[in-house]
């Protein structure tokens, strides 16, 4: 079985990693046990709606939202100490392995000096 996360980070560290997966079981359980109070959980669409338009607001802090798929071994807070120990590698981790939803960053590489 496998965990899908969705990480969002900036100039200045990772914001958000949170388990997608867990919130669409949660919101399924509810439904099927007819239980009122699933209408109040966020569902990953708006999850994702708010973190994009916080993403495009805040543009010069160059986000960028990843999903990444793990084996069930691997934790949030495992995800969490990675961005911590080293973000640069975790970062590109996330680029090299998971699927891009929004990235304004910024590439050093096409800069020209002349």
């Amino acid at each position: 079985m496998s965990h899908t996360y969705l990480l969002s980070w900036d100039c200045l560290g990772l914001e958000a990693c949170i388990n997608i997966s867990d919130i669409d079981k949660e919101k399924m359980w509810s439904a099927l046990k007819n239980d009122e109070s699933s209408g109040r959980t966020p569902t990953v669409n708006s999850i994702v709606n708010m973190i994009m338009l916080r993403a495009r607001y805040n543009n010069q802090r160059h986000y960028e939202i990843y999903l990444i798929e793990t084996d069930d071994s691997i934790s949030r807070e495992d995800l969490v100490q990675m961005f911590d120990d080293s973000p640069q590698s975790a970062a590109d981790l996330m680029r090299s392995r998971g699927t891009k939803l929004y990235s304004d960053r910024y590439d050093q590489k096409s800069a020209v000096i002349r």
